[in-house]
Order: C-alpha cells, then structure tokens, then sequence
C-alpha cells in the first residue's frame, strides 16, 4: 500500500480523533507525502481535503462546519473537495452555502456521482457562486508560493463522465500536478510513472470495515483503493474516507471506518534526501 519503494513515499502521519460519536464525529489526519517533481517553492505546501459531505439529514451540520474550523485553523495553501455533496435530492444545495463558504483558502472542486444523479449543472453552480473552482474533465494553473500549479479534476467514473485525455490536453508536463477523481480507480487511467498526486473519495473508507473482508469485497467489485495512500502505477493515491453519514442511519452505517478531515504536508523530493 505505501509507496516509498516506487520514489515517493506517506513519511509521516498523525492523527487526533474527534468525539467517538454525536454530531462532530470525525477524525484529523494529517498525512506527509514525498512528491517527485513537486516545485521546489512548495516544499511544505499544506492542502485541506473534504469529501462525500452529503449535506442534508445524513450528515449533522454541526459536522460540517467544524471541518471548515478545522480546516482554516491549519491555514492551508488550497482546499479540495473531491466531491458527492448531496445524495439524493437538489433540497440540501440551499444549505450548502452556508455550510461550506467559510473556507478561507483558495478551493478547487470535482463532483461525484450523487451530484451526477441530482444534477450537475445546480450542485456546479451552487459551487461556483461560493467562489469555488470546478472541474469537470479540466485542469487551472494557479500561482502559489511564487510558482506555477496545476490543478486537474477529472469528472466522476462510476457513471463514465471521466475523460482523462481531455482534463490532461494542454496541461503542464512537469511542475506540482495535484489532481482530484471522486473515484479512486480513475486513478489507474492517469498517466503511468508521471510522479502524479491524486485525491479521491467515494468509498467512505469502505463503511463498514471489517478487516481482510471488506477490501477483499470491494476488490471483487472492482474498488481495490478503500481508504488512504496507494502507489498506482508510478503515481500517488490517497482516498479519504469522507465525511459524511454515519449518525445513527441504518442505510448509510460507518463501522471502523470513522469519517476524515485530511491535512496534507508535501515535501519536495530533493530537500528530504539525508546528505
């Protein structure tokens, strides 16, 4: 699962747990990761990733907007959100605002497949007037630190609206590439041994974890990346576990698998080498 033998390796990790239960359950990780290629100016960059919030009756808001406090007391240099905002119905997307607008760093935005079934273009557009940027199959270049990085969301693949080759058509070959995928198998579509970061969710860390089973199934029904870091391909991978359900509703259990608030450090692959 780590992947420090392929040049790129999760070198630290910590994390402080939440309340066990009630509306502000959820957990802080704080994950380190080596990056090749990374531009040396973002050696130390700190990225905030929220997923699968769900807004709406499954997630309590109090939940929410304690992630957003979480996520700005760290300061980050950007946001991601990796998608599946609401689940079965448009109503939550007029509690989104309210919920998520409190960012206070630059955020980028792909949807997921729920946004997909609700409609994509009001859960886009409900984004989009929070300031936040969306991608669907398209990459930006923004300027942090004082230098280049390529932002490259590639559209939700359960329902087959990734299209790799367009997010990828034009895009910088080199320099720090952060790209988000709701669906971790996208993941094995990126281009090989490009020293890629990518962000994804969708699996809730796998809901219910029991281990050695739960892996096993979702392999079985062709998602082998549950929760965390992964080396696919010569790229890098970390699935977070979201941050939504899980508060008592049958149809939508967590079970050792305790919704995520991730906080990322990258490091720059020169400035960790031992002399």
């Amino acid at each position: 699962m780590l992947a420090g033998s392929l040049g790129f390796a999760l070198v630290g990790a910590e994390a402080s747990a939440q309340p066990a239960s009630g509306a502000l359950y959820y957990e802080v990780t704080t994950p380190t990761l080596v990056v090749p290629g990374l531009d040396a100016a973002h050696d130390g960059l700190k990225v905030a990733q929220l997923s699968d919030i769900h807004v709406g009756v499954e997630t309590p808001e109090q939940r929410v907007l304690s992630a957003v406090e979480t996520v700005n007391a760290a300061k980050p240099d950007l946001v991601l959100l990796t998608g599946d905002f609401v689940t079965f119905s448009r109503e939550p997307l007029e509690r989104l605002s309210r919920l998520l607008s409190g960012l206070q760093a630059p955020v980028f935005a792909v949807l997921g497949n729920h946004d997909h079934d609700v409609g994509a273009a009001p859960v886009r557009e409900a984004l989009e007037g929070m300031g936040f940027t969306v991608l669907q199959n398209q990459h930006t270049q923004t300027h942090v630190r004082g230098a280049p990085l390529t932002v490259l969301g590639v559209d939700e693949g359960l329902h087959r609206h990734d299209d790799v080759e367009a997010t990828f058509k034009g895009a910088p070959d080199r320099g720090t590439r952060l790209v988000l995928a709701h669906t971790p198998p996208t993941a094995r579509k990126l281009p090989r041994d490009a020293g890629l970061l990518c962000f994804s969710g969708h699996t809730h860390g796998g809901s219910v974890m029991i281990p050695g089973v739960t892996h096993l199934i979702s392999s079985v029904w062709g998602q082998p990346y549950v929760r965390g870091h992964y080396a696919v391909q010569g790229n890098q991978l970390y699935v977070n576990r979201g941050l939504g359900f899980g508060n008592g509703h049958l149809w939508a259990p967590r079970f050792n698998s305790t919704p995520e608030v991730s906080l990322f450090t990258l490091r720059h692959a020169e400035s960790t080498r031992v002399a």
